[in-house]
């Protein structure tokens, strides 16, 4: 890979910042950028004696496809993480397209006022992604995205066939739902 940006800096980010930086040999360089810079100063300052990953920050914001595609162009990365706010992500897909870098989320799209899941509104991006000859990876911290990942691997590569997958989903905390109980 080696060089990643990644867009956001909360607690997603930091774990996504921490895992790459465990990983310097395939992220050799990473720049973490946010609308507010000190927290991705804060996150470098924290990480640059422990890795062997170079760390930049930079300040962006990510409703502003202009400004992504500007922070894109002058960083060059190979991919861009989006762990920014679900709101976000079709304009840091569409600076994706517009500089054709590959793209992975955490979480899929949701309208700024809506919460709903749903990837109809990203999927509508498959074939100008496959025609710029990128990559959208899309829900990778979330099920079924890495759930899918890992289930098609284990299916291509230790199994013949596979009927069903019980998956449990343990976050901290019951609050009466049944599933994510940290998110809901």
């Amino acid at each position: 890979m080696g060089r990643a940006l990644i867009i956001g800096a909360g607690g997603v980010a930091g774990v996504v910042i921490h895992k790459c930086c465990q990983n310097s040999e395939v992220f050799e360089e990473i720049c973490i950028a946010s609308r507010t810079k000190s927290k991705c100063d804060a996150y470098a300052e924290q990480l640059k004696d422990k890795t062997r990953t170079r760390i930049t920050t930079a300040q962006v914001d990510a409703d502003n496809v202009e400004q992504l595609i500007a922070l894109i162009e002058q960083y060059k990365p190979q991919i861009v993480i989006n762990v920014a706010l679900p709101y976000q992500d079709l304009t840091i897909m569409d600076a994706c397209l517009a500089t054709k870098v590959n793209y992975m989320d955490t979480a899929n799209y949701e309208p700024l006022d809506t919460a709903k899941f749903e990837y109809k509104w990203q999927w509508a991006y498959r074939e100008r992604f496959e025609k710029a000859g990128i990559t959208a990876l899309l829900g990778s911290g979330f099920d079924p995205g890495v759930t899918g990942v890992f289930s098609a691997y284990a299916m291509k590569h230790h199994f013949d066939e596979i009927h069903y997958i019980d998956i449990l989903d343990c976050n901290g905390g019951d609050h009466g739902y049944p599933f994510a109980t940290n998110f809901n």
